[in-house]
């Protein structure tokens, strides 16, 4: 599977209270149940935007997780590499 970074435009989205996130949360994990070759690694939440990593085989199936989950989902990034401080180094 490839990694994916997905935006999703949420104007409002650093207001969600917990609840909100776990409900969020939730109907993701029960769209993925329904689904192979995709996985949900994990969201960073913005002002007004999330951004979440994806493992997928094609990145169809991440077009079609956000579809059955009514999530937005406005462009989905191949992860080419990662850097970190340590790439410095």
């Amino acid at each position: 599977m490839d990694r994916y970074v997905i935006e999703r435009e949420l104007p409002g989205a650093g207001d969600l209270s917990e609840q909100e996130l776990h409900d969020i949360s939730a109907k993701s994990n029960e769209v993925l149940a329904g689904m192979n070759d995709v996985e949900w690694v994990e969201s960073y939440v913005s002002d007004d935007k999330l951004y979440c990593v994806y493992d997928a085989a094609d990145p169809a199936l991440i077009a079609e997780h956000a579809e059955r989950g009514g999530f937005p989902c406005d462009r989905i990034s191949p992860v080419r590499t990662t850097i970190s401080p340590a790439t410095g180094r």
